[in-house]
């Protein structure tokens, strides 16, 4: 089979392009907290990361603020943002080639796990995939270590080194790491070569085809 059984994958970045949707769901909370920000491309640091984090950090909002603007951003992404994505090349085949091979693709979000399901649903990707673990509302599941642990637990996996954790930027390397997990970062969504080195991602891939190749190690 192999040397991992299980393929845990980010999904925004990792999966699909959903940047579109992301950045312009932020655009309009910091509109409602009055801000404006007119260029896109500067909010595709919030792909990936939990919401409530970028919030804070990047514009300096209290937890109360934070919570403010998650609220309008969901409200936007909900009528107009989720469904703005895209699978990434090559990735149906990919995803076939692990059912094929006997292993077993999962899906491990920070994006609320309601999205996810409807996002996975949209694109007909359902059936490929063993579970589909994500943040919760209430968020006391947000944190990329929190969702592994969650997805673990689910499919009562009590060792670590059968999982293999992919994603596109630092956070999905390092809770992963928490669990003693190894990681393939990719380079196609939206982290970098040094960000993904700097977390200690083991393998670090340009494209699927490359992905495909360590998943089948």
């Amino acid at each position: 089979m192999g040397r991992f059984d299980y393929i845990f994958f980010d999904l925004d970045g990792t999966m699909i392009d959903s940047g579109d949707g992301i950045t312009l769901s932020v655009q309009y909370a910091l509109k409602r907290m009055g801000i404006i920000e007119n260029e896109l491309s500067a909010l595709n640091v919030f792909v990936g990361p939990p919401l409530k984090d970028s919030f804070m950090y990047y514009y300096g909002f209290s937890d109360e603020e934070a919570e403010k603007a998650i609220s309008y951003y969901r409200v936007f992404y909900e009528k107009h943002g989720i469904l703005r994505c895209w699978p990434y090349k090559r990735v149906d085949k990919l995803l076939s080639f692990i059912n094929s091979s006997g292993k077993k693709a999962v899906i491990a979000t920070s994006k609320p796990e309601l999205f996810a399901r409807r996002i996975i649903q949209h694109l007909h990707m359902s059936q490929m995939f063993e579970y589909i673990a994500g943040a919760s509302l209430d968020e006391k599941i947000v944190r990329k270590a929190d969702v592994i642990d969650y997805a673990m637990k689910q499919l009562k996996i009590d060792d670590p080194s059968r999982i293999l954790m992919v994603g596109d930027r630092k956070y999905d390397v390092i809770g992963a790491r928490e669990h003693n997990i190894k990681t393939a970062g990719v380079l196609y969504g939206y982290g970098s070569y040094p960000e993904l080195l700097h977390a200690g991602a083991e393998y670090i891939v340009k494209n699927v085809s490359e992905l495909a190749e360590v998943i089948a190690l």
